[in-house]
C-alpha cells in the first residue's frame, strides 16, 4: 500500500520521502527500523522537529552493524546466513546480507563486522557465486583490514581431501589482512546443523555484548515482517507419501532411472523450479545385517544416538541414523585411536597419505571391519565415532504451478561392483527397490537461489543437462508453459541409447510442438562408433549458440561436476574464441561476467 496524505498522519513531503525509502528496504532493514522506532517510543516518544522535548534528550541507541556474506552452491549457506541475519536483527544489529557475487568489493574497507558463511565445492574450490570475491580477497588488490572484526562458518564434507578449504582460505586471509576474529572459525561436516547453530549463537552473543539497551528495546524486531513458513524443514522433515514410482528406462537398458511423484499436501512446503528435494534415506538392510554379524553384536541392543540421550535399537540406528557406506580420513584416524590397531595406526601415519586415499575409495565400514579384524568393539563405542546419515539432495523436476501439492524427482539407481562386493547408492537404491506408492519418505525443500529462471520471461534460455541432469529443465519448461513465458528455449540432452534411455521423450516432443521448447539437440553416446556427448552438439551449433549468447541468453548446466560440467565450460569458452574472435583470457572473462550477471548458472554435483 502506498502512503498518502489522506490515509496517513504524514504531510505531503513526508509521504513522498517515505514512499521513496520503504520499497528499497531489505527485510532485515525493515525489521531493524521497526524495532528502532518502537524503542524510541518506549523511551518517551519520537521527538518531532516542531515539538522539541524539554529536559535532557533521550540518548540514541547505539546501533551495531554487521555484514553477512555467503557463498553457496546448493543453498545451505544461504539459509544459514538468513538465520544469522534474523537473529542479529532481533538483537538490534543493523545487518547487511548479501551473496558474495552481489557484494561490491570496494565496500570491504567500510565494514566493521564481517561474517562469512561459505561452502567448499569440488576439490577445495569456492562455490560459483563466491569465485569473484575469493579471487579478490586472496589477490593483491585486497585492502588492509586492521579495523575489521570477522568470523567464518565453513561447510564441507570430510570425505573430500580439501575439507572446508574455502572457509579456511577466507579465515587465514582475513587474519593476514589485519582483521580480528569475533569468534573462531567453525568447520562443519555434512551434518552441520548443531555446529552451525553453535557458531551462530556465539556470534550473536559477541555482537550483542555492550548493547543490552538495544537488545531490550527491540526483542521482537525480527518479527516485524513475517513470511508464511512451513513447520517442516531440514531438522524437522515432512513424512511425504509416494504417489508414483516409475522406471523411465526402456527394456534392455543397463540403467534404471526412477521418476517419483511425491505428495506435499498438508505440509505447507513450497518450492520453485531450480530448488532441490532433500531426502533422509535408510541404509541397505543387507549391509546393516552383514555389519552386525561381522561385529558379533546384538541387533536389539539399545544405544544412544545423540547428545539429547535418545535411544534406538542398534539395527534401527544403523539403518536410519548412522552413515556406514563412506570412509573418511578423520573416521579412520578415530578408529585407529579407538582400537590401537597396528595396521590402522600405520595407515594414518605421515607418509601414507596416498595409501590411505586409495584405501578409502569405494570401501565402507564392513570392509574396514573385515580388513582390519575389528570384531569385538562394543557397539556403543563403535557408533560413537560415526557421523549422522546425511540427507541426499535431488534437483526437483516439477513446477508447483503445474502440479500443486506435489514434487517430482528424477533419480538414477547407483549399483556397481568394487573390491569383490556389490555396492549400492544409499538413497537411489532405496527409492528403486524398496519403496512403493503409498509408502512415505522424510523430506524437506532445499531452496537454491543460485539456480533460477531469469526474471525477464522474454530472455533466451539455454539448458544443458545430460542424463538425470535434465531434471530441473523439465521443471523450468513446466513453469514457463504455465506462466506463458515467451522467450525462446534450447535444450541439449544426452544419454547412452536413444531407444531405451531418452528420459521424458514424449514431454520434450510435446513442448517442441507447442513452442514451449524452441529447439533441442540430443547426443546418445553408445549409438555411434564414436562417443558423442552434449559438448560435441554444442560445437556443431557453435554459431547459433554464440548468437544466442550475444542476444543475452541465460545458460544453465546441471549434472556431473567432475567431467561433464568441466567439458561444457571448456566448450563454451572454445565457442567464444572461435565465433567471437576472443583470446583465452577474454573468453574466460566473458564467462566470468556471465556468472556475475547470473546469466551462467550451474547445479552440479
Amino acid at each position: 500500500m502506498e502512503l498518502q496524505v489522506s490515509n496517513s498522519p504524514f504531510n505531503e513531503e513526508q509521504t513522498k520521502l517515505l514512499n521513496q525509502l520503504l520499497p528499497t528496504l531489505t527485510g532485515a532493514q525493515a525489521s531493524w527500523l521497526s524495532g528502532y522506532l518502537t524503542a524510541l517510543q518506549g523511551a518517551g516518544g519520537i521527538a518531532l522537529a516542531a515539538q522539541p522535548q524539554t529536559g535532557a534528550p533521550s540518548p540514541a541507541i547505539p546501533a551495531k552493524e554487521a555484514t553477512i556474506l555467503f557463498g553457496s552452491q546448493t543453498g545451505n549457506c544461504s539459509g544459514l546466513a538468513k538465520k544469522l541475519s534474523k537473529k542479529l536483527s532481533e538483537q538490534g544489529v543493523n545487518v547487511t546480507l548479501s551473496s558474495m557475487s552481489d557484494f561490491k568489493s570496494a565496500n570491504l574497507k567500510k565494514i566493521r563486522n564481517l561474517l562469512i558463511v561459505v561452502s567448499t565445492h569440488g576439490e577445495g574450490e569456492p562455490p560459483d557465486n563466491a569465485i569473484s570475491f575469493h579471487e579478490f580477497l586472496l589477490g593483491k588488490r585486497a585492502p588492509k583490514l586492521e579495523g575489521v572484526s570477522f568470523s567464518v562458518l565453513a561447510l564441507g564434507d570430510t570425505s573430500y581431501e580439501f575439507f572446508c578449504q574455502t572457509g579456511k582460505d577466507f579465515d587465514q586471509r582475513l587474519e593476514e589482512l589485519g582483521g580480528t576474529r569475533i569468534v573462531p572459525r567453525v568447520d562443519c561436516d555434512v551434518d552441520f546443523d548443531e555446529a552451525a547453530a553453535g557458531w551462530i549463537d556465539d556470534v550473536v552473543r559477541k555482537l550483542s555484548e555492550g548493547s543490552a539497551q538495544a537488545s531490550a528495546a527491540a526483542p521482537l524486531a525480527g518479527t516485524a515482517l513475517t513470511e508464511t513458513e512451513s513447520e517442516y524443514s531440514r531438522t524437522n522433515p515432512f513424512h511425504a507419501e509416494i504417489l508414483e514410482n516409475i522406471n523411465l528406462n526402456g527394456r534392455g537398458s543397463d540403467r534404471e532411472t526412477r521418476h517419483l511423484e511425491i505428495s506435499l499436501e498438508g505440509s505447507g512446503l513450497q518450492y520453485e523450479p531450480g530448488d532441490s528435494l532433500g531426502i533422509y534415506p535408510e541404509n541397505h538392510p543387507q549391509l546393516v545385517d552383514d555389519l552386525i554379524e561381522a561385529m558379533g553384536w546384538n541387533p536389539e541392543e539399545s544405544i544412544t544416538v545423540n547428545k539429547q540421550g535418545d535411544l534406538l535399537a542398534l539395527r534401527k540406528a544403523l539403518l536410519q541414523h548412522y552413515e556406514i557406506t563412506v570412509l573418511t580420513k578423520p573416521l579412520i584416524k578415530q578408529f585407529a585411536e579407538l582400537t590401537s590397531n597396528p595396521g590402522l595406526q600405520e595407515l594414518v601415519e605421515p607418509g601414507h597419505e596416498q595409501e590411505l586415499k586409495q584405501y578409502i575409495e569405494e570401501r565402507d565400514l564392513l570392509d574396514l571391519v573385515q580388513d582390519y579384524q575389528l570384531k569385538g568393539i562394543p557397539a556403543a563405542s563403535f557408533t560413537s565415532v560415526l557421523r549422522k546419515l546425511p540427507a541426499r539432495l535431488y534437483s526437483i523436476s516439477s513446477s508447483p504451478k503445474a502440479t500443486p501439492d506435489e514434487v517430482h524427482i528424477t533419480v538414477r539407481a547407483v549399483q556397481y561392483e568394487a573390491h569383490g562386493r556389490d555396492r549400492y547408492g544409499v538413497c537411489s537404491t532405496q527409492l528403486a527397490e524398496r519403496l512403493q506408492p503409498g509408502d512415505t519418505l522424510p523430506v524437506y525443500i532445499q531452496h537454491n537461489p543460485n539456480f533460477k529462471l531469469p526474471g525477464d520471461p522474454g530472455a533466451p534460455v539455454i539448458m544443458i543437462g545430460p542424463g538425470t541432469g535434465v531434471a530441473p529443465f523439465r521443471a523450468f519448461l513446466s513453469e514457463r508453459e504455465e506462466t506463458g513465458a515467451e522467450g525462446k528455449t534450447w535444450l541439449f540432452y544426452g544419454d547412452q541409447h536413444f531407444a531405451t534411455d531418452f528420459l521424458y521423450q514424449i514431454e520434450w516432443q510435446r513442448w517442441l510442438k507447442d513452442g514451449v521448447l524452441t529447439r533441442m539437440d540430443v547426443a546418445f553416446s553408445r549409438d555411434t562408433d564414436q562417443k558423442v556427448y552434449v559438448q560435441h552438439r554444442m560445437l556443431e551449433k557453435s554459431r547459433e549458440l554464440y548468437e544466442w549468447l550475444q542476444e543475452g541468453a541465460y545458460v544453465y548446466v546441471c549434472g556431473d561436476e567432475k567431467k561433464m560440467a568441466h567439458d561444457v565450460h571448456a566448450t563454451l569458452a572454445a565457442i567464444l574464441e572461435k565465433e567471437g574472435g576472443l583470446s583465452q583470457e577474454e573468453a574466460a572473462d566473458y564467462l566470468h561476467r556471465m556468472q556475475q550477471e547470473k546469466r551462467y548458472q550451474r547445479d552440479v554435483y
